[in-house]
């Protein structure tokens, strides 16, 4: 969920990507101890205070505006947190490969930003190798990569930042949707059932809330997975899960309810950032004050049916406007009862392990 950022010398707006302010050439880096984009020293300016840290030293291979606290360059060997986060990457001299290394690195700094916001724990496996996360992103070009998660490992290949490649899987698995930060979330939320679900800082009683929810998790997984690539989704599915694969096996549940789950929050905090208001169409609607929704950062006490009922109105808008464009509904998914409610476990889960001591 990316909140507006503007430049503290001059005021202009700047986007979360930013490295240097395009009006005043103000150096810029985003410090995730506020997470906020703060101006780089020297540059700071008169009567202003200085970035507590220095830019990643991953800022020319991959972009990343992020900075390292004074207090972690020399440990860290000047790598930020979400390069921390990377175990294994492409070699320098695999020009290809990095070109999309560096936007997976762009989609995995939106979703740390999230994660640090949601005020999840997000511990490098370098530092813990019991409990950590860490990220192998590959390129298939030179061999066969499983994109997946295990034991705190998750990984990506790198063809997913290819917009063919994407397109050509999404249509392959008759996807509605498919997106390189979404393979992230989705990928990353099956580390978070450890954490939120089954691990020692998970609220008591979360895992007979999960089974309550999504099923039991000790169904046979690959058993699973095998009979859902070979007969498809059961019938109905769309009135039990948030998608098809979410019906595969109870994990693919959790994890595809926690990605959408961090993609609506992230939506309605841009949405928010931005002023984006929903008034209408009104009378063309039976009930009009379901269309009417001003997006905002959500409070820790909103419960998940305040959080879909500024939702919905939001995409019945963008949807009508991709679709004046000639496009597809930017939002392709039908919430049902059922999958409100797993989403609401989610939210529950998530606020409830924020407030379990480290």
């Amino acid at each position: 969920m990316v909140r507006s950022f503007s430049c503290d010398v001059c005021g202009n707006l700047l986007v979360f990507e930013n490295s240097v302010c395009v009006s005043c050439g103000t150096a810029q880096g985003f410090d995730a101890r506020q997470l906020r984009l703060v101006p780089v020293a020297p540059a700071a300016g008169p009567g202003m205070r200085p970035a507590d840290g220095v830019p990643c030293v991953r800022l020319g291979l991959a972009g990343c505006n992020w900075l390292v606290p004074a207090d972690e360059q020399v440990r860290y060997g000047g790598l930020c947190l979400v390069c921390r986060l990377t175990r294994t990457r492409p070699a320098d001299d695999d020009l290809p490969a990095l070109v999309a290394y560096a936007r997976t690195e762009a989609a995995k700094r939106r979703l740390v930003y999230q994660l640090l916001d949601l005020c999840l724990p997000v511990v490098p496996k370098s530092d813990d190798p019991q409990l950590g996360l860490a990220y192998d992103l590959l390129s298939s070009a030179s061999a066969p990569v499983i994109t997946g998660h295990e034991d705190g490992v998750v990984t990506i290949d790198l063809a997913e930042g290819e917009d063919a490649h994407r397109e050509a899987m999404r249509v392959e698995l008759a996807e509605p949707y498919r997106t390189l930060l979404g393979h992230l979330r989705h990928e990353t939320g099956h580390y978070y059932w450890n954490v939120l679900v089954s691990g020692p800082r998970a609220a008591a009683g979360a895992l007979d809330r999960f089974r309550d929810r999504f099923g039991d998790e000790r169904a046979d997984y690959g058993q699973a997975l095998a009979q859902h690539y070979a007969q498809g989704p059961t019938r109905g599915w769309g009135q039990h899960y948030v998608s098809a694969y979410a019906a595969a096996h109870p994990w693919e549940d959790w994890a595809e309810t926690f990605a959408h789950y961090l993609h609506i929050r992230d939506t309605l905090q841009t949405a928010a950032a931005y002023g984006m208001v929903v008034t209408g169409p009104g009378a063309a609607v039976r009930d009009a004050a379901a269309l009417v929704a001003v997006p905002r950062e959500p409070a820790p006490a909103d419960t998940i049916e305040a959080l879909i009922a500024t939702w919905l109105p939001l995409t019945y808008a963008l949807n009508a406007v991709n679709r004046s464009l000639g496009r597809d509904d930017l939002y392709p998914f039908v919430l049902s009862p059922e999958v409100i409610g797993k989403l609401g476990c989610v939210h529950e889960l998530v606020g409830a392990v924020t407030a379990v001591p480290a």
